[in-house]
């Protein structure tokens, strides 16, 4: 009998699937290691989102690429949903980067750093610079801040000198 009841609790322990499993083996009760892994969660998260926006793709694009639904992907990005280490894998290999590039920057004592204004500005640089069709106005646009970076660059030089 007493074994009967054992199993019992195993079942219900290992009744989740997917990454709901994980959340149910962590014991999401709010304890300080739940805290911390919803941390990297969120981390991770938006590490993909970066490396996604400055690829040019959707949201919708990636969740195709790595056979999710859109709302799968929206909570992986959003650090709501854990992200199973084959399928980081996989979205490592849709956008082209080890799965350290998932982890970097995160550090075990506090949360991710908010994204700067300059950060921001960046990745609707890159998210609208994707979003063109036209190679000549993609080429006059990387030329011109090309330009900008150079005249940048000697004025810098200028005011050390």
């Amino acid at each position: 009998m007493e074994r009967q009841s054992m199993n019992a609790g195993l079942d219900t322990d290992l009744a989740p699937h997917g990454d709901d499993a994980v959340a149910a083996v962590d014991g999401e009760g709010g304890g300080r290691q739940s805290q911390r892994a919803n941390a990297a969660d969120r981390h991770v998260g938006a590490r993909i989102r970066e490396r996604r926006v400055m690829m040019g793709l959707s949201q919708q694009q990636l969740a195709r690429m790595i056979g999710v639904t859109y709302q799968q992907a929206h909570k992986y990005e959003r650090g709501l949903n854990r992200i199973s280490a084959g399928r980081l894998f996989e979205i490592g290999q849709v956008l082209g980067v080890p799965m350290a590039y998932f982890f970097e920057g995160l550090s075990t004592d506090a949360a991710p750093p908010e994204m700067s204004s300059r950060q921001r500005m960046c990745l609707e640089l890159a998210r609208n610079f994707s979003l063109i069709n036209n190679e000549r106005h993609q080429e006059a646009l990387s030329q011109m801040a090309r330009a900008l970076a150079a005249q940048s660059q000697a004025e810098a030089a200028a005011r050390e000198a």
